[in-house]
Protein backbone atom coordinates (compact mmCIF):
# COMPACT_ATOMS: atom_id res chain seq x y z
CA UNK A 1 0.00 0.00 0.00
CA UNK A 2 1.42 3.85 -0.93
CA UNK A 3 0.07 6.65 -0.13
CA UNK A 4 -0.38 8.79 -3.95
CA UNK A 5 -2.04 12.28 -5.19
CA UNK A 6 -4.51 11.81 -7.53
CA UNK A 7 -7.87 13.59 -8.79
CA UNK A 8 -9.86 13.05 -11.52
CA UNK A 9 -7.98 13.71 -14.50
CA UNK A 10 -5.76 10.94 -13.49
CA UNK A 11 -8.24 8.86 -13.86
CA UNK A 12 -10.14 9.66 -16.93
CA UNK A 13 -6.42 9.99 -18.73
CA UNK A 14 -5.69 6.03 -17.85
CA UNK A 15 -9.13 5.14 -19.08
CA UNK A 16 -8.72 7.23 -22.12
CA UNK A 17 -5.38 5.42 -22.84
CA UNK A 18 -7.02 2.30 -24.53
CA UNK A 19 -3.52 0.64 -24.70
CA UNK A 20 -2.64 0.88 -21.10
CA UNK A 21 -6.43 0.52 -19.68
CA UNK A 22 -7.22 -2.48 -21.51
CA UNK A 23 -3.82 -3.82 -20.58
CA UNK A 24 -4.42 -3.33 -17.04
CA UNK A 25 -8.37 -5.04 -16.88
CA UNK A 26 -6.90 -8.04 -19.14
CA UNK A 27 -4.26 -8.90 -17.26
CA UNK A 28 -6.44 -8.15 -14.10
CA UNK A 29 -9.33 -10.70 -15.69
CA UNK A 30 -5.96 -13.53 -16.68
CA UNK A 31 -5.05 -13.49 -12.69
CA UNK A 32 -9.04 -14.17 -12.10
CA UNK A 33 -9.36 -16.88 -14.71
CA UNK A 34 -7.85 -19.03 -12.46
CA UNK A 35 -9.42 -22.17 -14.59
CA UNK A 36 -8.44 -20.53 -17.91
CA UNK A 37 -11.65 -20.65 -19.64
CA UNK A 38 -11.93 -17.29 -20.89
CA UNK A 39 -15.28 -16.38 -18.29
CA UNK A 40 -15.29 -15.15 -14.85
CA UNK A 41 -17.49 -17.22 -12.48
CA UNK A 42 -18.96 -16.00 -9.24
CA UNK A 43 -16.38 -17.86 -7.20
CA UNK A 44 -13.50 -16.29 -9.22
CA UNK A 45 -14.24 -13.29 -8.40
CA UNK A 46 -15.67 -13.96 -4.86
CA UNK A 47 -12.18 -12.75 -3.28
CA UNK A 48 -11.80 -10.05 -5.68
CA UNK A 49 -15.16 -8.21 -4.64
CA UNK A 50 -14.77 -8.71 -1.06
CA UNK A 51 -10.79 -7.51 -1.49
CA UNK A 52 -12.91 -4.23 -1.68
CA UNK A 53 -14.31 -4.13 1.53
CA UNK A 54 -16.96 -1.98 0.84
CA UNK A 55 -19.40 -3.35 2.51
CA UNK A 56 -16.97 -3.83 5.82
CA UNK A 57 -15.77 -0.77 6.60
CA UNK A 58 -17.55 2.84 7.64
CA UNK A 59 -15.14 6.01 6.98
CA UNK A 60 -12.24 3.53 7.38
CA UNK A 61 -13.51 1.95 10.61
CA UNK A 62 -14.61 -1.81 10.12
CA UNK A 63 -18.48 -2.78 11.21
CA UNK A 64 -19.67 -5.69 11.83
CA UNK A 65 -22.21 -7.00 9.04
CA UNK A 66 -24.24 -9.58 8.96
CA UNK A 67 -22.93 -12.41 6.75
CA UNK A 68 -25.98 -12.95 4.71
CA UNK A 69 -26.36 -9.37 3.77
CA UNK A 70 -22.66 -9.99 2.45
CA UNK A 71 -23.18 -12.63 0.43
CA UNK A 72 -26.36 -10.92 -0.93
CA UNK A 73 -24.42 -7.96 -1.69
CA UNK A 74 -21.50 -9.65 -3.47
CA UNK A 75 -23.69 -11.47 -5.75
CA UNK A 76 -25.65 -7.92 -6.79
CA UNK A 77 -22.18 -6.40 -7.56
CA UNK A 78 -21.73 -9.62 -9.37
CA UNK A 79 -24.46 -8.90 -11.33
CA UNK A 80 -23.35 -5.40 -12.44
CA UNK A 81 -20.50 -7.13 -14.08
CA UNK A 82 -22.47 -10.03 -15.50
CA UNK A 83 -24.43 -7.58 -17.94
CA UNK A 84 -25.66 -10.71 -20.02
CA UNK A 85 -27.02 -12.50 -16.73
CA UNK A 86 -25.53 -15.50 -18.17
CA UNK A 87 -23.68 -16.54 -14.59
CA UNK A 88 -20.46 -15.71 -16.24
CA UNK A 89 -18.26 -12.47 -16.75
CA UNK A 90 -16.63 -12.62 -20.09
CA UNK A 91 -13.16 -9.83 -20.57
CA UNK A 92 -15.50 -7.41 -22.83
CA UNK A 93 -18.37 -7.27 -19.76
CA UNK A 94 -15.16 -7.25 -17.08
CA UNK A 95 -13.72 -4.28 -19.07
CA UNK A 96 -17.03 -2.35 -19.74
CA UNK A 97 -17.93 -2.40 -15.61
CA UNK A 98 -14.16 -1.85 -14.87
CA UNK A 99 -14.48 1.56 -16.94
CA UNK A 100 -17.64 2.41 -15.78
CA UNK A 101 -16.68 2.20 -12.39
CA UNK A 102 -13.41 4.24 -12.94
CA UNK A 103 -15.34 6.77 -14.48
CA UNK A 104 -17.38 7.15 -11.26
CA UNK A 105 -14.60 7.29 -8.86
CA UNK A 106 -12.97 9.98 -11.18
CA UNK A 107 -16.37 11.94 -11.30
CA UNK A 108 -16.42 11.53 -7.09
CA UNK A 109 -13.15 12.99 -6.67
CA UNK A 110 -13.63 16.26 -9.05
CA UNK A 111 -10.57 18.44 -10.05
CA UNK A 112 -8.98 19.22 -6.76
CA UNK A 113 -6.05 17.04 -6.10
CA UNK A 114 -6.49 13.80 -2.85
CA UNK A 115 -4.01 11.98 -1.35
CA UNK A 116 -5.41 8.70 -0.89
CA UNK A 117 -3.85 4.99 0.44
CA UNK A 118 -4.24 2.98 -2.62
CA UNK A 119 -2.98 -0.87 -2.95
CA UNK A 120 0.05 -1.66 -5.03
CA UNK A 121 -2.35 -3.87 -7.60
CA UNK A 122 -5.41 -1.50 -7.71
CA UNK A 123 -6.27 -0.06 -10.93
CA UNK A 124 -6.44 3.46 -9.33
CA UNK A 125 -2.47 2.73 -8.61
CA UNK A 126 -2.22 2.10 -11.63
CA UNK A 127 -3.51 5.10 -13.25
CA UNK A 128 -1.10 7.19 -10.51
CA UNK A 129 1.89 4.99 -12.18
CA UNK A 130 0.44 5.35 -15.56
CA UNK A 131 0.39 9.45 -15.23
CA UNK A 132 3.98 9.53 -13.50
CA UNK A 133 5.18 7.49 -16.61
CA UNK A 134 3.84 10.49 -18.69
CA UNK A 135 5.15 12.87 -16.63
CA UNK A 136 8.57 11.26 -16.30
CA UNK A 137 8.89 10.97 -20.12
Amino acid sequence: MSVEVLDRSTIVNFVEDKEAFEGSVHDRFSRLDTNHDGLLSYAEMEKELQSLRIFETHFGVDVKTDPDELAFAYRALFGQFDHDSSGAVDLEEFKAETKQMMLAMANGLGFLPVQMALEEDSFLKKAVDWEFSKISA
